[in-house]
């Protein structure tokens, strides 16, 4: 049977609070989604939110990121509670980091009790790195998690010495544990970097073993289904899953629709505040999105706040490309999309929440008119009026690059995919 000081490291490991701001920029609605949100991510990781800390500041506080009082009020809860995470939904400085780790964290040297301190950034990099299978996406996570804990290590006991071999003295004398941390993180990130140039070289090397088939790009907001739909379009099993970061591997497929050919890919999921070392780091995997002829971008309809994920994903996309591609918009889960009919006498603004779907089909479709079609992926609603809208896009960019063709695509084999 555990003894009590291993169940309350259980409990610790298990349980989280969740810390976020009320601002300017931020309002309270805004806060309470992205904690929301948090929580979410909180759960993908393995944790239990517990509960939500939110307060109202012009701007985060440069030191604690929360004021001396709220950070009080934390800490009681923390110590009341058998608390062990607590996640902050903004990136931490190194300055706050430090500051909330003494205030929340007993540093004597016989303490049984840990609380760790996690922003949303660290959070991301840490479902990143349990979701990460292949090598390509275990060298992207560890990357971006050496650039995330490089400006970060003053304080920090890593003792990342104890993982390389011998080297006795090879630093001189007088050098402090920081200074080796931080030659080691240095170097580990140069070898981290020299290995993703030959992984993008392997890459860029089976695109272009593709040959110039059309290639297509699934694009969303984490957990919007866009792996349900790689799997009802290419026939094949994806993993999917209720969760957010489900794949972050890039999944490539040929896909036949009457008798057109073209390649599909699957990529991982945007999110805001996505860390920036990690659209750096992942690269490789995005590039599928830069060469992609045609962007499907899948919209979670039954969210609340679609419209802000939709224009996320469309600032990243402009991050990674430039360029403007054809685009066809998505609006997928329309069977768990809910509204409230206002009342009449009602005069408060309209909501997402008092808008019909039927509504909402009508301002999308007339404006994007046949770029865009409400489906159900779940229950493969108007699933072949959107392989039907496919067909016509991909026909129009194989028409263009094969002229000549005469749509004579059963040449086409599986081997373009080797």
């Amino acid at each position: 049977m555990p003894n009590r000081n291993e169940i309350k490291t259980e409990i610790y490991q298990e349980t989280a609070i969740l810390v976020g701001l009320i601002t300017a920029d931020q309002p309270e609605d805004k806060a309470r989604e992205y904690l929301d949100e948090l929580a979410f991510l909180a759960e993908t990781a393995g944790a239990i939110p517990e509960k939500m800390f939110l307060q109202r500041l012009e701007y985060p506080h440069p030191n604690t990121f929360v004021g001396p009082g709220k950070l009080q009020e934390i800490k009681t809860y923390v110590e009341e509670n058998n608390i062990g995470i607590v996640i902050f939904d903004d990136e931490l400085s190194p300055r706050q980091v430090r500051n909330i780790e003494k205030e929340l964290v007993d540093q004597s040297p016989n303490a049984v009790d840990v609380v760790k301190v996690l922003d949303r950034t660290n959070l991301i990099l840490d479902i990143f790195a349990r979701r990460a299978q292949t090598a390509n996406a275990k060298t992207q996570v560890e990357l971006a998690q050496y650039q995330y804990i490089l400006p970060r290590l003053t304080g920090m006991w890593t003792h990342l010495e104890r993982q390389r071999g011998g080297g006795i003295g090879r630093y001189g004398p007088g050098e402090t544990q920081l200074e080796t941390d931080r030659r080691i993180i240095l170097k580990k990130i140069s070898l981290l970097k020299e290995d993703l140039k030959v992984i993008d070289r392997q890459m860029a090397t089976q695109r272009k073993n593709r040959g110039k088939m059309v290639r297509v790009a699934l694009v969303g907001y984490t957990n919007v289904g866009k792996s349900t739909l790689m799997n009802l379009l290419s026939k094949s099993e994806v993993f999917a899953e209720n969760k957010l970061f489900a794949t972050l591997d890039t999944t490539v497929r040929k896909v036949i629709i009457e008798n057109l050919p073209f390649l599909l890919s699957d990529t991982v999921g945007f999110i805001r505040k996505l860390p920036h070392h990690l659209i750096e780091s992942f690269k490789s995997t995005l590039d599928e999105v830069r060469e992609a002829d045609l962007l499907l971008h899948i919209v979670d309809i039954s969210h609340p706040n679609f419209e802000e994920q939709l224009e996320v994903v469309n600032q990243t996309l402009k991050e990674i490309d430039k360029s403007e591609k054809p685009m066809i918009l998505i609006f997928n889960k329309i069977d768990a999309f809910t509204y409230t009919p206002k009342e009449s006498d009602d005069l408060s603004p309209v909501k997402r929440e008092n808008i019909s779907l039927e509504e909402l089909e009508n301002t999308w479709m007339s404006k994007l008119h046949e770029n865009c079609i409400f489906i159900s992926a779940k229950n493969k609603t108007n699933l072949e009026e959107l392989k039907k809208m496919v067909y016509e896009k991909v026909k129009i960019i194989h028409v263009e690059r094969y002229p000549y063709n005469d749509f004579l695509f059963d040449k086409y084999n599986d081997e373009e995919m080797s």
